[in-house]
């Protein structure tokens, strides 16, 4: 088992540098979607009880809910405090570095945005901070579409926790498609945004594991919940 456990940690990075790849490239194949799903959503929405269930989803992808889960994950796991730095690095860490990726390029978030041209259409400027003059408006929230920090979240606390909880696995992936479905879904960010906010995640969380020497072991599991 240990042996086993070993070998999973080691070809961890390596997998999730492979999803990094393959959901980037989805969200380069997503601006040919992006407009009329947003149209679509937009004009007709979810049902009902659906629509409750993805907004509620959202608190998985928010950074304060991220904290409380970690703050949980910590009160619980016998482990303590040693699976916060896990767990802050890939979530929190995702999400930081998807907001410092805003700075890079200005897009027009869907609820912001005319959805009857196209995706390219969308992002305004490179670096918004130093080309104000190019917006059109003052940059803010409106501005700031790509990529999005809630899928990053998300997907990092996501692939955090199924390495500390690996029973749950599923059950923390489902919680990460139905967060990044909600930002869609709010008009907050295109399709796009959301895969590559995903993205950035898994590559945070490869980074991460990487550079962990000593993290928290799958191994563990079966005496972590007191």
């Amino acid at each position: 088992m240990g042996h086993a456990d070993s070998l999973q940690r080691k070809q961890l990075p390596g997998r999730l540098l492979l999803a990094a790849a393959v959901l980037a490239v989805l969200a380069v194949a997503a601006l040919w979607v992006d407009l009329p799903i947003a149209q679509c959503l937009k004009n007709n929405g979810l049902p009902g009880e659906l629509r409750r269930v993805v907004r509620l989803a959202e608190v998985f992808g928010w950074g304060g809910t991220a904290a409380l889960l970690i703050l949980t994950a910590a009160t619980l796991d016998r482990r303590a405090w040693r699976v916060v730095p896990w767990l802050a690095a890939c979530a929190l860490g995702a999400g930081l570095i998807a907001d410092g990726a805003k700075l890079l390029v200005a897009r027009l978030r869907p609820s912001a945005a005319k959805l009857g041209g196209s995706a390219m259409d969308t992002f305004i400027t490179w670096l918004p901070s130093a080309n104000r003059s190019a917006l059109g408006q003052d940059y803010g929230y409106a501005l700031q579409s790509f990529p999005s920090a809630h899928a990053a979240t998300a997907v990092g606390l996501a692939i955090a926790l199924s390495v500390l909880y690996p029973r749950g696995r599923w059950l923390f992936a489902a919680f990460a498609v139905l967060a990044a479905v909600q930002r869609i879904e709010a008009q907050a960010h295109f399709c796009s945004d959301v895969l590559a906010g995903a993205a950035l995640g898994c590559l945070v969380t490869a980074a991460v594991a990487s550079l962990s020497r000593s993290g928290p072991r799958k191994s563990d599991a079966a005496a972590t919940v007191s």
